[in-house]
């Protein structure tokens, strides 16, 4: 090896520690519930999912569309762990990516509007070149949701890209936020230049737990008198 392809080498090296630095920065400010990554998906599991349109949304052609996604489908399925590797896959490609369940964004609003910071809390969520909020339909929000959530919404629209999952449909919204003007607000804003992926099928999580159960046989025997 000569001079110049040893330095090159060390130069290509150094590149890729600091982008994978760069990357874990990226990852822990996503604040992530948990690190996902589109490799470790079983696609075998649910035919309903469409592999294509997930790994080019993993691309990340959509934030410079400023396209919006909505993951939609039974609890289990994998909404989550799809946003949270697409998230994972475009923090790789440079982006800036905020990862809040619904009930941590509201939350966020209500403590800092308490202390007088809502437009401190409000610029968090507007910055990310991705916003992923989950968990939207598991349970009847606060007061006041709606509007927050038509705030970040409106404000991100064509500007930024935003991923919503949810396992209830659109029109039961307005139960959910307790504010119908604005439950009907947010999915037709959403929904104007939104990429709908609808997720179907058996819970994966389910399909582990019957695994489990199957894997647990009855004593017998000796075994039993032993249990008694």
């Amino acid at each position: 090896m000569t001079h110049s392809e040893f330095l090159e080498l060390i130069l290509a090296d150094e590149s890729l520690v600091r982008n994978d630095r760069k990357v874990e920065r990226g990852v822990r400010r996503a604040g992530f519930r948990d690190v996902r990554r589109l490799e470790d998906f079983d696609f075998s599991f649910n035919r309903s999912i469409d592999r294509a349109k997930v790994f080019d949304l993993a691309s990340g052609h959509f934030l410079r569309q400023a396209k919006d996604v909505l993951m939609c489908g039974p609890p289990g399925t994998g909404k989550r762990h799809l946003a949270q590797a697409i998230g994972h896959a475009v923090i790789r490609s440079g982006a800036l990516v905020f990862y809040r369940s619904v009930f941590d964004v509201v939350r966020d609003f209500l403590h800092d509007e308490a202390m007088g910071g809502e437009e401190k809390v409000l610029a968090r969520y507007l910055k990310p070149d991705l916003l992923i909020i989950d968990d939207m339909g598991m349970k009847q929000l606060p007061k006041r949701s709606g509007e927050y959530l038509f705030e970040i919404i409106m404000r991100r629209h064509e500007v930024r890209s935003t991923i919503m999952t949810t396992n209830r449909p659109l029109a039961d919204w307005g139960k959910l936020i307790g504010d119908v003007p604005s439950a009907s607000a947010i999915p037709d804003r959403f929904l104007q230049a939104a990429e709908i992926m609808k997720i179907t099928g058996r819970s994966y999580r389910l399909k582990n737990a019957e695994k489990t159960s199957k894997g647990t046989k009855a004593p017998t025997g000796s075994d039993a008198e032993k249990d008694k």
